[in-house]
């Protein structure tokens, strides 16, 4: 037993070795600040090999005003990532005999429609059908006020039922939000103080806790969005996101809570296969992330200007994290890279050119588009000497040119190509080519 031991640890030394050699953290380095100088990315990032840390890294402020550099302690709001701490702690109260898996709601909520078919099992898959509060337009005009839990309930009341119960996936935060009420009635304890007992301590996490108003004296970033610089985002009341959006923490404490939950310091085995298992894409709390050879599990996040992610990969017991406040870029580039650096695969340093356009030229562009592909039109304005794309009823967003007939918005991965001849516009997304004709 002690020569396998033996053997064991010596095998686990030459791959860490390996990977040490393998993983060019000088130009993982030079990536982060390529995206930092550019005005592309403000945040911190970090790795981790066999529980030991063998990369961190931070750029940008964590306030600008004050000119407050982000650095390894640096607190982000993790916005979504907060829902698998709220699924480890439903699937603890289960295993503490408080929770059944598939019992109903309906004795938790019974103003909520179909109360009595919706399990805990379908509000952790996002199968529930309950509507998401968030993807409301109006939400955006209430997000910054306090709100009561009954507030609440009659919000996702109001919002009503997508779909019939387990009949398909859709993500919605009202799903967990509800769980976190679920959580209090259960132990008879706000979220914070269940957060606090059943994670945060047993874990040791030193830089994690469900969020307040931002304080910047106690390390806490702001978070920014970026429209000829970088402009301060509203804050979300804490009130609101509870389980579902509101936990602050750090890349590196990120890392300590993946690896203490696959290591079964926080749920037994059976309830980590649980919470990995997918359907239609999403597990309970944890999603599969594939890169190459490789599957991790973990969860991203966006509340605000902030964005994050974090995922562990049982096969080589790699974790890594990253937080942002500030993203003009996309995001998945950004995690590939990092991945790209951990796993020695190829990637680029991006080299950023800025086309600058008379107001003359951008005029050229302006009007509504329409498509016969999609029922949504674009409308193109100006302002600034910017052009700004808005699809009817939603937020406007900030093009940047890239040529004369070329405009990027990175953070989303559209690309506009305009025709000025045939007044049409080619829009492209994810794979998809869509084409618009712009209306006289």
């Amino acid at each position: 037993m002690k020569k396998r031991f033996i053997l064991s640890l010596a095998a686990s030394l030459i791959c860490f070795a390996g990977l040490s050699q393998q993983f060019d953290k000088a130009k993982l380095d030079a990536y982060l600040d390529a995206l930092a100088n550019n005005n592309r990315f403000m945040g911190s990032v970090a790795v981790s090999h066999n529980r030991e840390l063998i990369y961190a890294k931070s750029v940008g402020f964590a306030d600008i005003e004050h000119e407050q550099k982000t650095n390894e302690n640096s607190k982000y709001r993790i916005g979504s990532i907060s829902k698998t701490f709220t699924s480890t702690l439903i699937f603890k109260a289960i295993e503490e005999g408080k929770l059944e898996i598939d019992q109903t709601i309906d004795h938790f909520f019974p103003t909520i429609k179909n109360s009595n078919k919706i399990t805990i099992k379908q509000l952790l898959y996002h199968r529930s059908g309950i509507h998401n509060f968030t993807a409301d337009i109006s939400y955006l005009d209430w997000h910054t006020q306090p709100k009561t839990e009954q507030e609440m309930i009659e919000i996702i009341v109001r919002g009503g039922s997508d779909f019939e119960p387990d009949t398909k996936t859709s993500y919605s935060n009202s799903n967990f939000v509800l769980l976190s009420y679920i959580l209090e009635k259960i132990y008879q304890k706000p979220f914070v103080k269940i957060l606090e007992e059943k994670i945060i301590k047993p874990t040791g996490l030193k830089n994690t806790y469900y969020g307040k108003k931002i304080n910047i004296k106690d390390n806490e970033c702001n978070s920014y969005r970026y429209a000829e610089g970088w402009i301060i985002s509203t804050e979300t009341d804490m009130s609101i996101p509870l389980g579902a959006g509101g936990i602050v923490s750090t890349p590196v404490d990120l890392l300590l809570f993946g690896e203490a939950l696959f290591n079964g310091e926080l749920v037994c085995e059976n309830s980590l296969q649980q919470m990995k298992t997918p359907i239609e894409r999403f597990g309970m709390g944890l999603t599969p992330l594939p890169f190459y050879e490789h599957i991790a599990f973990g969860h991203g996040g966006n509340i605000d200007g902030f964005g994050s992610l974090f995922a562990y990969f049982p096969d080589s017991k790699i974790s890594f994290a990253y937080t942002a406040n500030g993203l003009n870029y996309r995001g998945n580039d950004i995690t590939i890279a990092i991945l790209s650096a951990i796993f020695n695969k190829p990637y680029e340093i991006p080299e950023f050119k800025t086309v600058h356009l008379s107001d003359e030229v951008l005029d050229k562009y302006l009007g509504v588009y329409s498509s016969s592909q999609l029922p949504l039109k674009m409308i193109i304005t100006k302002a600034n000497g910017r052009l700004f794309g808005q699809g009817a009823g939603q937020p406007s967003f900030p093009l940047e040119a890239t040529g004369e007939d070329k405009f990027e918005f990175v953070q989303a991965g559209v690309v506009m190509e305009f025709n000025q001849t045939d007044k049409t516009m080619v829009l492209r997304q994810g794979g998809g080519v869509f084409n618009f004709v712009r209306e006289d």
